[in-house]
């Protein structure tokens, strides 16, 4: 009994296998590209599947595939989708810059278990029909990061951004020394710096929503340079008015195909603005750290959740973990948008070469910017606590408050009543009293730190 079947292609015969689903093109990329270990995400076999249900559909209703032959691609294509057969696609993301390895994967794929009842099946001339690796790939790569963008993404942003909103309310008149350069500055509330946060994260949902405008366009009907050479002219629109009804998202055929194939323009927009996603994120998980530091030498304004024990070494030690986490995450996306955009660059004349890097940095990106999103929200904002003592205490103490009494003191004797506190550590109202003549009750008006939240001239 032997562990392995013989296939064949255009190159002769190779050994596979004996369970495989794939064939020999298959086999001569996992032989040819034993790089990284890292084969192309589940994300992106979804959309190959349902391409392939897609193209087989439209092709018979053109009168250009048997109808057994489609129902029986159709329905292998949709396991393909469903992620039932993801281990069988073993080619490495670094591989021929067209993908025209995981193409021909999913096509040997497809057409075994399609052919698993008798009907022969052919993975270029019933599979790929109307197809070249050249629209198959950009076009997986859109559809995947539609989705994953649409279904995951997004959706949790939307949570993150009410989280947001429900905390920024629930703390809203809570006042806490603002920060500018890290130093001491007027007084904000919680609310408002929540508030700065969730407009963040709107701003990028928008960006994100825009940039999908374009990356919804699909190339699938350019076939191999964007001609549409040995495709139906009806093929591509049918395919994404298909593809549309199968997932629900609004897909729709490429003004140009050729843009669509030789370029991964929208690919490197979208990157874009998940990397400025994270820059918004990193910014977020960075003040949440600060704003815990200590708990005794550092800000110590609110306290996270505590997760898990913080030191192997230092009992009791509590490290805001989530932050940390998120902030990695953001790193990583940073870098994928390099990649992305050192690939997005490499469209030679009438075809990108760096497409399965594309698509792994792309898809990478979202799925992680989406899990991040949601643990940030869950688990470190929705649950930290603000130690009204150490706040308290801070605005007391803070000498720039003297600011509200410009109008009143003017800049010069704000600025002798600001040091002198400092010097001494006094409260700033007791320095302006004895520097100003004010009465109590004028300065408890003019430095009323909520008051001071709510900006204007005071006097």
């Amino acid at each position: 009994m032997t562990d392995t079947r013989t296939e064949h292609d255009t190159m002769g015969e190779l050994e596979v296998p004996a369970d495989a689903l794939w064939g020999a093109q298959t086999q001569r990329a996992v032989n040819n590209f034993p790089i990284s270990g890292i084969t192309v995400p589940g994300a992106f076999i979804r959309a190959l599947g349902l391409i392939k249900s897609a193209a087989a559909s439209v092709n018979r209703d053109l009168g250009l595939l048997e109808d057994d032959i489609a129902e029986a691609i159709m329905e292998a294509a949709a396991s393909v989708s469903a992620g039932e057969v993801d281990t069988q696609f073993p080619v490495d993301i670094f591989q021929t810059g067209s993908g025209t390895s995981s193409n021909m994967n999913g096509n040997e794929v497809v057409a075994r278990l399609a052919g698993r009842d008798g009907i022969e099946v052919h993975p270029n001339d019933h599979v790929n029909m109307g197809q070249s690796s050249n629209d198959v790939i950009p076009t997986a790569i859109h559809v995947s990061a539609c989705l994953e963008t649409s279904e995951a993404l997004l959706p949790a942003l939307w949570h993150l951004q009410q989280v947001l909103d429900q905390k920024a309310d629930e703390l809203k008149d809570v006042v806490k020394t603002g920060r500018t350069h890290l130093m001491d500055a007027m007084p904000v509330t919680f609310g408002q710096e929540l508030t700065c946060w969730s407009q963040q994260i709107q701003s990028n949902i928008e960006r994100i929503e825009s940039a999908l405008k374009r990356v919804s366009q699909l190339p699938l009907g350019g076939t191999a340079v964007g001609t549409g050479i040995n495709a139906h002219a009806e093929f591509g629109p049918c395919v994404a008015v298909a593809l549309s009804e199968s997932t629900g998202f609004g897909f729709v055929s490429a003004e140009n195909y050729f843009e669509g194939i030789s370029s991964q323009d929208a690919a490197v927009e979208l990157s874009g603005q998940l990397k400025t996603l994270a820059c918004s994120l990193m910014k977020i998980a960075n003040d949440l750290r600060l704003m815990n530091s200590g708990p005794l030498s550092g800000i110590a304004e609110i306290a996270l959740p505590a997760l898990q024990p913080g030191s192997s070494i230092m009992p009791g030690k509590v490290n805001p973990v989530i932050p940390e986490a998120v902030c990695m995450v953001c790193a990583q996306v940073i870098g994928n948008d390099t990649t992305i955009t050192i690939g997005g660059q490499a469209g030679n004349f009438q075809l990108n070469v760096m497409l399965p890097v594309i698509a792994h940095n792309l898809l990478q990106s979202i799925g992680i910017l989406a899990n991040a999103s949601r643990l940030l929200a869950d688990s470190a904002i929705s649950g930290f606590t603000v130690n009204t003592g150490t706040i308290d205490s801070a605005l007391e103490r803070n000498p720039i408050l003297v600011t509200a009494l410009n109008s009143v003191i003017g800049y010069e004797t704000g600025a002798a009543i600001a040091k002198q506190a400092y010097k001494e550590g006094r409260p700033i109202r007791e320095v302006a009293r004895e520097a100003t003549g004010l009465s109590d009750e004028e300065l408890e008006r003019l430095l009323d730190p909520l008051e001071l939240t709510r900006g204007g001239i005071r006097g």
